[in-house]
């Protein structure tokens, strides 16, 4: 039992070039991740702005067929 034990422990080790590529695509993920959050922030804005936009054109427009001829 003792040996099985041992012999699980040790496969489980992982080696330090194992950690430093693992560690290094993790780096890697993460920084794509980012870019991802960077562009989507920056897709939302202006899909806000250009909402806002039109909700404001058509406020103008409703404001003007208001007004009295």
């Amino acid at each position: 039992m003792a040996k099985a034990l041992i012999g699980y422990m040790n496969s489980d080790l992982r080696t330090p070039a194992r950690l430093v590529a693992e560690n290094s695509r993790l780096r890697a993920r993460v920084g794509e991740l980012e870019a991802l959050v960077l562009r989507l922030s920056e897709e939302n804005d202006a899909l806000a702005a250009a909402h806002a936009a039109a909700l404001l054109d058509l406020e103008t427009a409703s404001m003007q067929e208001m007004q009295p001829a």
